[in-house]
């Protein structure tokens, strides 16, 4: 099978880093998030 990726563009996308707004959002979103179980299912809440 034919090189579909190059060495160099391989090493630039492990370079990648978020941004800090990715960061705070991924934050306060699992902050804000609360599973609640009952009877043996699940209820997944957003909490604004």
């Amino acid at each position: 099978m034919a090189k579909l990726y190059s060495e160099n563009s391989i090493k630039k996308l492990n370079e990648r880093e978020p941004r800090q707004e990715t960061v705070n959002f991924i934050l306060n979103y699992s902050k804000a998030l609360s599973v609640i179980s009952c009877n043996k299912i699940k209820f997944e809440a957003l909490l604004n």
